[in-house]
């Protein structure tokens, strides 16, 4: 059996960063990583210009089904076969990864802790947190290198749908944290205390 993990947070709060200091301490040989971004809905139908257009920090905007059954799956131990989403097209990829549960599997996502059957699969359930400006900041950055998007359409998606999504439904989502980890890039104790407790669970 795996022990899931599952780390939340808004869109460029430094999940990413946590698992990377994570698996540097623990050994990548001792966890899967898994990101909900992957699980995007497959929206062929609709053209390019309008699949910008989509609410994409909306729930409705996720295979819950196929999460759900996948996690499921990684906690018994089966492998899967992860979907891979393209930011470049926003649209899911046609072909997919053979993803195997290692001892620990962690789960990252901006809905990481919106969903009752998700959380309830979960072992340990974080929280990453910052501040409104710091995730824009991020954001803006991560997208122009990584996404090849322009600045006018970064700061118009974050303005409408990524902050107001984050106060309705993702920030709220933090009361179902076990650990709520403050990730302003001032350094702090919370990622040792993480992997400590993590480690536990290696060791079990």
């Amino acid at each position: 059996m795996s022990y899931i993990i599952l780390i939340g947070g808004g869109s460029a709060s430094g999940k990413t960063y946590v698992i990377s200091q994570v698996e540097q301490i623990l050994g990548k040989e001792n966890i899967t990583h898994i990101s909900l971004d992957d699980y995007y809905k497959r929206i062929d139908s609709l053209s390019f210009e309008e699949r910008k257009l989509v609410n994409y920090d909306h729930p409705k905007s996720f295979d819950w089904k196929l999460i759900r059954e996948q996690l499921h799956d990684l906690k018994e131990g089966k492998t899967i076969e992860k979907p891979l989403y393209d930011f470049v097209i926003h649209n899911r990829k046609q072909e997919t990864e053979k993803v195997s549960p290692k001892k620990i599997v962690i789960v990252e996502g901006i809905m990481a802790l919106v969903d009752k059957e998700v959380r309830n699969v979960g072992d340990l359930k974080i929280f990453i947190n910052a501040s409104r400006e710091r995730r824009l900041l991020r954001r803006i950055n991560r997208d122009q290198k990584e996404r090849g998007r322009d600045f006018d359409g970064i700061v118009k998606q974050y303005l409408t749908t990524v902050q107001p999504m984050y106060e309705e439904i993702i920030g709220p989502s933090q009361v179902y944290a076990d650990i709520i980890i403050n990730n302003d890039g001032i350094e702090n104790k919370s990622v040792k205390s993480l992997v400590s407790i993590i480690r536990e669970y290696l060791e079990h």
